[in-house]
C-alpha cells in the first residue's frame, strides 16, 4: 500500500487518504497547541503561502503524546490554529504517532531515519517529514519551519 492509500481522517472527521496530495510536494507534522514548539505554525503558515501555488503543502497531524500539550477536541485545535497563526494548510484527526496506537501513516513515517540516520520513534511534537512521491526526507522538532536546510529541501523538489 502507497502512503496516499493509507486511511486519514480529517480534522473534522470525514474519510480521507493523501491520494489528493499524491503530485505535491508535502510537509508532515505531527503538532500541539500548548508547546514551547507551538510557535512554528507561524512558519509552517509561511511555508504554506510561499509555494502552495508551486505544488506544496503542509499537513497537519494533532497529537497529544507528548506532555498532553494537545488536549483540545478538534473543534479547539480547529478554532486555536485558525485564530492564532491563521491556518490554512490541512488538519487531520488528533492520534497518536508512536507506540501501539500509531496512525498507518506514521508506521511509514517513522522508518524513515534522520540526517544522523536515527529512525523510530517521532521525538516530539513538530518532528517533520518531507514527502515527494515515494521519497522521504525527516527533520527532528527543533528543526525551524524555515530553517535553510529544510526550505532547500523543499525547493529542490519542487516542479
Amino acid at each position: 500500500m502507497s502512503i496516499y492509500d493509507i486511511p486519514l481522517k480529517t480534522l473534522s472527521g470525514d474519510d480521507t487518504t493523501l491520494a489528493e496530495h499524491k503530485d505535491k510536494v508535502l510537509l508532515i507534522v505531527n503538532v500541539a497547541s500548548k508547546c514551547g514548539l507551538t510557535p512554528q505554525y507561524a512558519g509552517l503558515e509561511r511555508l504554506q503561502a510561499r509555494y502552495a501555488d508551486r505544488g506544496f503543502s503542509v499537513l497537519g497531524f494533532p497529537c497529544n503524546q507528548f506532555g498532553g500539550q494537545e488536549p483540545g477536541t478538534s473543534e479547539e485545535i480547529a478554532e486555536f490554529c485558525s485564530a492564532t497563526y491563521g491556518v490554512t494548510f490541512p488538519m487531520y484527526a488528533k492520534g497518536d504517532v508512536n507506540g501501539e496506537g500509531r496512525q498507518p501513516l506514521y508506521d511509514v513515517l517513522t522508518a524513515t531515519a534522520d540526517a544522523e540516520g536515527a529512525a523510530g520513534d517521532v521525538q516530539w511534537n513538530f518532528e517533520k517529514f518531507l514527502v515527494s512521491g515515494e521519497e522521504i526526507v525527516r527533520f527532528r522538532p527543533r528543526t525551524e519551519p524555515e530553517a535553510a536546510d529544510l526550505v532547500a529541501a523543499i525547493e529542490a523538489r519542487l516542479k
